[in-house]
């Protein structure tokens, strides 16, 4: 098993009180698997990510463990953390365009990043590495000004996994790409770990279409806690969790004419994570809300790998 995070539980410090931004998260990742994790903004899918590598100066460790290879990270510590970063865990960030340093050329900054990691430049890998996701060699010897959108998350993406690192974890990387870049860069994602560059994928994103295409397994997460978790098939296919199927219902088809009923949206909004209301968050919102859902579901395996925390399922 490559990564196990249990009853992980991350805050962030506000004037107001701490945000509750992960609540008790429980997942396993196994060896070659790509996990996509999906949801609303702000349910803690990029907190998520970045509790995996680094924290900010406003998130704080509450409780839980994170385990990758048999190895406890201390995510809580951020100096100890170093020693796991880019070579054991690695991030393509949310902004990933906005993260080269514009005052380098390409082989210079990849040259001086990994010389810090205490690694050298292998040449011979990293355009390897660019040739698999369609970048010229060229690129090498410009600014990041001189590149487009695409070549840039590109870039970026071979960067991060430069070390080989076990996990990948992807936060929106797709997000300001136009629909052919998106597909360039599933399809590089997907070369990554094919080819062994890494172990295991976290795949962070609002695109449910997009991740039933690449990930193996999808978990969906709402205020602070999952709340189903399947493998891709199952769960865009026959979801069990109401607010599962209500995301899925809410997608358009291409080619498809929704003559008898609307497209919409799920009625009101997430609950505030400063003082979340007891039993399940979603209850508010649910279509089929009963007196049980005043206590909070538990997690339960109704299927072989298809977890879902929801009394009804």
């Amino acid at each position: 098993m490559s990564l196990q995070v249990s009853e992980l539980r991350v805050h962030y410090r506000t004037l107001r009180g701490d945000v509750r931004a992960l609540d008790g998260m429980s997942f396993e990742l196994g060896d070659g698997e790509i996990l996509g994790l999906v949801g609303e903004s702000g349910c803690g899918k990029s907190t998520l990510g970045k509790s995996l590598i680094r924290m900010d100066g406003r998130m704080r460790h509450v409780g839980g463990r994170v385990v990758l290879d048999g190895r406890e990270l201390p995510i809580a510590d951020d100096r100890a953390m170093n020693d796991f970063r880019f070579k054991e865990v690695s991030l393509i960030p949310q902004y990933a365009m906005s993260a080269l340093n514009p005052t380098r050329k390409i082989r210079r900054m990849v040259g001086e990043l990994l010389r810090s990691r205490g690694a050298a430049l292998d040449a011979a890998e990293l355009e390897r590495r660019m040739d698999q996701v369609g970048l010229p060699r060229e690129v090498l010897d410009r600014y990041p000004i001189e590149l487009s959108g695409g070549m840039k998350q590109r870039m970026v993406m071979v960067i991060s996994t430069l070390l080989d690192p076990s996990l990948l974890i992807a936060d929106e990387v797709t997000s300001a790409l136009d629909v052919s870049t998106q597909k360039a860069v599933a399809r590089a994602l997907l070369g990554f770990r094919d080819s062994g560059y890494v172990k295991s994928m976290i795949f962070v994103t609002h695109d449910i279409a997009l991740t039933h295409h690449i990930a193996d397994t999808i978990m969906v997460m709402y205020a602070g806690r999952l709340a189903e978790k399947a493998p891709a098939d199952a769960l865009v296919k026959a979801p069990r969790h109401p607010y599962t199927r209500l995301l899925v219902d809410s997608l358009p088809e291409v080619g498809v004419r929704y003559a008898e009923r609307r497209l919409e949206g799920i009625a009101g909004s997430p609950p505030s994570l400063l003082d979340p209301p007891p039993g399940c968050r979603f209850r508010a919102r649910c279509p089929l809300a009963g007196d049980e859902c005043a206590e909070e579901p538990p997690v339960a395996e109704v299927a072989p790998g298809h977890h879902v925390a929801c009394w009804k399922a």
